[in-house]
């Protein structure tokens, strides 16, 4: 098997757990966040830089891939790895989001997903078969089956036929996929119902993929109500494969991720937010663009350790951005890797020490950023 996960221990007083993803590509350390390369880059930095701020895996975007600069150019080049220059794992999802924020540029049909490119308007057929296809071209050594991602929120009747739709859609993927050295995993679909996500994930345990992704959540709901879907739906994985949160990176989500026994995440958000001018501290999101830090010589985070923490300050910083200067983007983008996998290191290292619920207690002691 391409892929597999090895449970090294688990909290006694929660779900969390720390474990080793074994990969193509190298172990990584679980629980594990995932930087967004979209484009086959993580936006403003080098893979050196990643690496450097703890990044060990990386999740692109299959539909955008194909769209530019194409597959089968990705292929030629010596696949994703080789193309991108990164040595490390890579997760690529399989254009199933895209069913979802692409709305208004698709049609769902039974056999897949005609897309309308945001690029030059041409229309581009998606199935099952065809998403998997583009993905060996790609040689992530995780990918993703093609699912519909029905929004928040719907009504019961198109959410079921989604997760309906989304298992045979698992199925043809799963006949389709050749390459023994990348591992498919499958997606639990249901929106927020539990007797469909519950079905959803009973259907696809049944189909025996080497990891489970939870698909779905962060697309508009309260937090509460993703934890309470995450409560009963991660239950029914399977302990010894890996688990993974899609879409879902802000550090709360993460630390109540964890909580109910998630090992992989992935999100645009800390580089989104970067690009805004705003960082995460340990007391929640501090947004270094604003006036009051004009003049404030400190590090963007006292104690950090990141390039940018140990040399600029917040005002420099804002100057930069105020500035329109690309370094002003890459160092927030920089301390906000950082602050994940240093945050992800925290909690592993909790879970193994046996102190995670103690660990949890204190985050949301600093944590201040109470978003919904």
């Amino acid at each position: 098997m391409a892929v597999t996960y090895t449970l090294i221990k688990k909290d006694p007083l929660s779900q969390a757990r720390a474990g080793i993803l074994h990969t193509p590509h190298g172990d990584v350390f679980t629980p594990v966040f995932m930087p967004v390369g979209t484009q086959a880059t993580v936006k403003t930095m080098t893979p050196e830089e990643i690496r450097q701020a703890g990044g060990r895996m990386i999740l692109s975007n299959t539909y955008h891939l194909y769209l530019r600069p194409g597959h089968e150019l990705v292929r030629r080049a010596g696949g994703l790895h080789k193309f991108m220059n990164w040595s490390g794992p890579i997760l690529t999802d399989s254009g199933g989001f895209q069913v979802f924020s692409l709305a208004s540029l698709r049609r769902v049909e039974e056999d897949g997903v005609r897309f309308r490119s945001h690029i030059d308007g041409s229309e581009h057929f998606f199935s099952p078969e065809f998403a998997v296809q583009i993905q060996e071209a790609l040689g992530s050594d995780v990918a993703m089956v093609f699912d519909e991602c029905a929004p928040y929120p719907c009504d019961y009747e198109y959410a079921r036929r989604a997760m309906l739709r989304t298992s045979r859609w698992a199925e043809r993927c799963l006949q389709a996929h050749t390459r023994s050295d990348q591992a498919l995993f499958a997606i639990v679909q249901g929106v927020t119902y539990r007797d469909l996500r519950e079905e959803s994930a009973r259907q696809l345990v049944a189909m025996d993929f080497p990891g489970y992704a939870v698909g779905g959540l962060s697309v508009g709901e309260p937090k509460s109500l993703m934890y309470e879907v995450l409560d009963y739906t991660v239950p029914l994985l399977p302990e010894n494969k890996p688990r993974y949160l899609m879409g879902v990176g802000s550090p709360d989500c993460l630390v109540e991720g964890v909580a109910r026994g998630i090992d992989m995440f992935d999100c645009v958000l800390p580089t989104r937010i970067a690009r805004n001018g705003t960082v995460f501290t340990k007391q929640g999101r501090l947004v270094v663009r604003n006036a009051e830090y004009k003049e404030d010589f400190r590090p963007l985070e006292e104690g950090c350790s990141c390039y940018a923490c140990r040399n600029y300050t917040r005002a420099y910083i804002r100057h930069l951005i105020k500035a329109n200067e690309i370094l002003g983007l890459r160092l927030t983008t920089i301390h906000n890797l950082h602050f994940l996998h240093n945050l992800m290191e925290q909690i592993r290292q909790a879970i193994l020490n046996g102190n995670f619920v103690r660990w949890r207690e204190d985050f949301w002691a600093s944590w201040q950023d109470h978003q919904v």
